[in-house]
């Protein structure tokens, strides 16, 4: 047995999905079984210090249908929508007919909020303050070619004006 294969059953024991039992969940116990075998052959594999890294970021990124290289914008890439271009390689980029490139993920939009508590842990009524997360037909960025799908899109502090009003707030939190 491999070292990550005992890390793995640790880490298992300590997430609370296994006990001297067994898996508490099937469909856990399935999903961690599919992990052990990814973990044996990347064991298997030997690398090293250097290769690992490399390994597991070129594995990540593609087990998440993300590009490893800049997206070209040759004719190759696009399939026809019917009211557009969409990228083959990064789904979220899109080309109008008319050539205009867009990633439809270039900026995600944030705002603070407050919500009523029944009450907080003195009894009063009070309030949860969260961000709130949003994309719009404003989250669309150019995209010129050669083209770098970021890691993370650009995240962007906007005042809401809903109602009901929000509290004064700034990008540092509500007043």
């Amino acid at each position: 047995m491999s070292n990550l294969h005992k890390h793995a059953l640790t880490e298992f024991k300590a997430a609370g999905w296994i006990d001297d039992s067994g898996y508490k969940d099937e469909m856990q116990g399935a999903i961690c079984a599919h992990i052990m075998k990814l973990l044996d052959i990347f064991a298997e594999e030997g690398h090293s210090g250097s290769s690992a890294p490399y390994a597991l970021n070129l594995f990540t990124r593609l087990a998440k249908f993300k590009p490893i290289a800049p997206l070209s914008g040759e004719d190759w890439e696009w399939s026809d929508t019917g009211h557009c271009f969409q990228n083959r390689r990064a789904s979220h980029v899109f080309k109008d007919y008319d050539g205009n490139c867009y990633d439809i993920n270039g900026k995600v939009f944030w705002e603070w909020n407050r919500r009523p508590l029944d009450e907080d842990e003195e009894g009063y009524p009070g309030f949860k303050t969260y961000k709130s997360y949003y994309t719009n037909s404003l989250s669309r960025v150019s995209v010129v070619f050669p083209y770098t799908v970021p890691e993370k899109p650009i995240y962007e502090y906007r005042y809401s004006d809903a109602e009901p009003h929000a509290p004064p707030q700034t990008e540092a939190g509500i007043k």
